[in-house]
This record gives C-alpha cells, structure tokens and sequence, in this order.
C-alpha cells in the first residue's frame, strides 16, 4: 500500500513537471515565436561580424556564450546566483507574508483601513532606490541590506494590489454567501481572498520585477557575491559580454519565477481555464 502511495506522488510530480514545461516551454517552440527569434539571433551573431554594428559595444551572440562558459568555469557564477536567489527569496517570503494579510484586512475592514492606509499612502510614493543610503546606515553592507530593499521594492505592490482586489470584490458575491450563513472568517477564506486571487498574483508578478530591480541596487553597493555584483564589476570595467550574460540570467531568473506564478494561477483559479 504504502508503495502504491509513493508511486502515485511520483507520478504526480512528473505530471506537474511536464505540465509547468508544456505551459513555460509551449510558447517558445510555437512556429510563431521561432520565425521572430531565429532571425533575431542570427542578427546578433553576424551584424557585429560583418562590422555593421561595432562589434566592441555590441559583441556577437557566440562571444557572449564563451563568457557564459568562462564565467561558469572560473568565475563561480552557480555560487553567485545561488546567493542571489537565496537572498530574493527570502525578501519575497518576508514581503509576501505581510504584505497579503495587511492588505486583505485593509480591503475588508474599514476601520483597519482608515488606520493603516494614510501610513502606507504616505510611505509607497518613496522610490525604492532612496532607501539605500538610510538602509546602509541601519543594516550597513551585507546581506541584511540586500534583503531589506528587496523586500521595499516587493511589498508595497502586493500589499496595493491586494487591497484594491478584496476592497473591490462583488457585492452580490458577499450577500449570497451570508444568505447561507457564512461568517466574517468564512467569507474572508472563500470570497474576498479569491475574488482578489488574480490581483495578488499579479502583484507578485510585479513584485518579482522590482525585487530584482532593488537586488540589482542593493548588490552594487556592497558584497562580494551575487549576480549584481558581477554585473556591477562588468560595467566598471567595461566588459560588455559579461554584462549581457548577466542581464541574461536575471531575465531568465525573471521570467522563470513568473512562468511559476502563472501556473499556480491555472492550477487555482480553475474559472479562468480557458480564457
């Protein structure tokens, strides 16, 4: 028996993972997007080449691969994502955590909402940014910085996002489940929070987009490890392959995260199949 049950779990992790590929890979092998990219990367090898585009600014697409190698072999460039990511991580966990409940309860108390949004209103239109040199002084140069302004840049637009999604869930929706009896607690588990389920994970997708903005910030001013280190020691030097691997990862990391959010939305928000 116990067997059965471990084979079924397996079975259903290779399901869920050929699932996440069909969906995140299924766009990319569309006959569409290769007639766009094909050309695309061929431009990129073979402009610089032929020198129609200088080939010190922009370097061919085969130069940029070798660096990848290179930085993979000797510049221990898995340990400097794997400290990125490490960090992202956990700013997202901490801005998510909070960030989802102070907004639910915003949206759906208005007595809550009158206490806690002046303070964030007040507080949001801060770019990110200027939070380094304050951040630097109360945290100093480290990880705990790199943390702190990637969990600016994630939480105030989940914590918008979500409040706007539960503050503008369908009335109709709130008085039919009370006409079943359903309590304040039910209707905060089994309405608000998944009418607003779109909104918040569109936050997150946002959130994810400055997270790796302020990651980018906040590892350029201190540290030795981490991918905005390295893109932060390419520019100073001015080696422009290095720099476009760098971007690479972070677009891949980007996109990567992003491509995980939308199928839990699919594997979720199961009314929205199809559409």
């Amino acid at each position: 028996m116990t067997e059965r049950y471990e084979t079924r779990g397996i079975r259903r992790v290779f399901f869920e993972l050929g699932g996440f590929s069909k969906n995140a890979l299924g766009n990319f092998f569309s006959l569409e997007f290769l007639s766009v990219l094909v050309p695309l990367l061929l431009l990129w090898e073979f402009l610089p080449r032929w020198h129609i585009i200088p080939e010190s600014l922009i370097p061919p697409l085969s130069t940029v691969a070798e660096k990848f190698a290179d930085m993979l072999l000797h510049r221990h460039l898995v340990l400097h994502i794997l400290y990125s990511l490490a960090r992202f991580a956990i700013a997202f966990a901490i801005a998510v955590v909070l960030a989802v409940p102070i907004g639910l309860l915003m949206g759906w108390n208005l007595k809550i909402r009158a206490y806690i949004l002046p303070l964030w209103q007040l507080l949001s239109p801060i770019p990110p940014p200027a939070w380094v040199p304050m951040t630097i002084i109360f945290f100093g140069i480290g990880s705990k910085m790199h943390v702190f302004l990637m969990f600016i840049g994630i939480f105030y637009p989940v914590l918008f996002n979500t409040y706007q999604g539960i503050k503008d869930t369908d009335p109709r929706y709130l008085a039919s489940a009370r006409v079943f009896g359903a309590s304040e607690f039910t209707l905060l588990r089994k309405v608000y929070f998944w009418h607003a389920f779109g909104s918040i994970i569109m936050s997150l997708k946002t959130g994810i987009a400055m997270g790796l903005v302020m990651l980018l910030i906040g590892e350029s001013y201190g540290g030795r490890m981490g991918i905005g280190y390295l893109l932060g020691q390419a520019k100073d030097y001015f080696v422009i392959p290095e720099m476009m691997v760098c971007m690479a990862i972070l677009g891949f990391i980007g996109w990567f995260l992003i491509e995980i959010l939308k199928y839990v939305e699919i594997k979720l928000a199961v009314w929205k199949a199809g559409r």
